[in-house]
Order: C-alpha cells, then structure tokens, then sequence
C-alpha cells in the first residue's frame, strides 16, 4: 500500500509517518511535488497554514490558498491518477459556538466556518473514494498542547476567564488510529473527529497542571487573546460541544475518551 502525506512534516503528519511503510511525504509549500501523488493508492492532505495566529486580511488569503487551492490541485491530479482513495481535512469550526453538533447539524456563517465549508466543497470534487475528518483540537505531545505546557510546568497556568467554554479534542493517538480504521475498512464520508466527551476550558486547565503538580493560579480575560490574535482569537473563545457520532456509528471505540484520560497518557512521555 503506497501512502502520501501531503504537509506531512507537521505535527499530525509527523505521528501518521510512523504508521505507514515509506511514506510519501509532501511539504504543503512544494505544490511542484503534487505530481508524484498520481502513483499512490492513498492520499492523505493535511496542507493548511496554522490557525492560532493573528488574521490579518493577508493572513486570511493565506489560510485560504493554502487549504482551499491546494485542496483543489491535489484533486485535480487524484481524478486522473490511479488513486484508490483520498483522505482530506477540514475542521470543527464548521459548527457554530454554544450548541451540541453532530455532522447533520446545521452550519456557522463567519470566516472560520466559511473556509470549511469551501475545503469540503473542493475535496468533495473527487471522483474517488473520498473521506473527510472535521479535526477538532489534537492532544498530544507537540501541536498546540506544546506551547500551553511551559506557563503550566512553572504554576503559571491559567484558564480563559470563568473557563465555563466547552473544548472538543481528540487524543493524537487515536485520531492516527482513526485514519487507520477508516482506510482498513474503505470507508467514506464526512466525520467528526472528538471523543464523545468534550471537555471545559476550566477542566482542561485543572487536569494539565496536575500533571506538574501545580495550581491553577490565574484568570485571563478574553480580550487579552482578542489584542494579542484579533479576529484569529475566535479560535480559543469558541464553546463548541461537537460530537462524532459517525465515528460511533461504525464502530470506531476511543482509547482516550476524556481529558484525564488524554493527559495522563502524555505525562508518561514528558
């Protein structure tokens, strides 16, 4: 089984390495690479600028080309090539904040949903087997979690005003084991990719400074991240409950399905 990853140097793709024989990986900036995708069985696209910065109107075009026109040139080489089945992403920012969604729910109408729902739209162009993950946030070691961990280690945790917003996420280990699943069982869809227990921001920040022995000392208001990231800072005010019950539905069984239970498997490797 011949397996690309394209942005395959990140975080997720460098946990996906592991995983497959001889990986082809694809740096998401090399687009002059895209062809050698033509001769997989699967293609994986995880190709997408980082979120969690400050959006400005250039940075916005940005996290747009690099999703939605990448996405658009890898299927135009998947629909002539000998590509069994196509893997894309797409993210849970496709929901709107403070409501349970499950992937029949209906969508947000702001710039975050809107370059979902524009990702999907390309990705679902393909004319072969076609699956796509809506990620929500991937707990492991490295990702986001890696630049939380320093303020935390040293007592400084803290958590985003009351901490009462609710936080969707998925182990790193079992969103590989996902990708793993669904390509064994030649599934297609569009799935939800949390565990059925998303945790609060005050939940989360309690757990991670147990795993250093520490307190949660600290408030930080929301408008701090609103200077600090502008309209980028929606990313870490959201409140969303989103629920994978298309993961469920087939049969897919979580190994990390609370926070706890996510955060103490990364304390054994720090």
């Amino acid at each position: 089984m011949k397996v690309a990853i394209i942005g395959g140097s990140g975080f997720i793709g460098s946990f996906l390495q592991k995983e497959f024989k001889n990986p082809l990986i694809i740096d998401s900036k090399n687009i002059n690479e895209l062809h050698k995708i033509k001769d997989m069985d699967i293609v994986i696209n995880l190709a997408g600028a980082t979120i969690l910065k400050k959006w400005s109107e250039k940075y916005k075009k940005s996290l747009y080309s690099s999703r939605i026109e990448t996405t658009k040139n890898i299927v135009k080489i998947i629909n002539d090539s000998n590509v069994k089945y196509f893997i894309s992403t797409s993210a849970i920012g496709i929901y709107p904040n403070n409501c349970i969604c499950d992937e029949n729910s209906e969508f947000a109408d702001n710039f975050l949903a809107n370059l979902a729902k524009n990702w999907e739209k390309e990705a679902l162009k393909c004319n072969k087997p076609t699956s796509i993950l809506r990620l929500s946030v991937v707990i492991g070691n490295g990702g986001a979690l890696k630049q939380m961990l320093f303020p935390f280690k040293y007592g400084f945790g803290a958590t985003i005003g009351r901490g009462c917003g609710y936080m969707s996420f998925i182990d790193i280990k079992d969103l590989v084991r996902i990708y793993k699943f669904l390509i064994d069982k030649k599934i297609t869809g569009i799935f939800n990719v949390s565990t059925p227990y998303p945790t609060t921001n005050y939940e989360f920040s309690i757990n991670l400074a147990k795993i250093f022995n520490k307190k949660v000392p600290f408030i930080i208001p929301p408008f701090f991240f609103k200077i600090v990231y502008g309209e980028g800072a929606e990313v870490l005010l959201s409140s969303q409950r989103v629920y994978p019950k298309k993961l469920m539905e087939n049969g897919f069984e979580f190994k990390y399905p609370t926070i706890k239970d996510s955060l103490r498997s990364i304390k054994e490797i720090l």
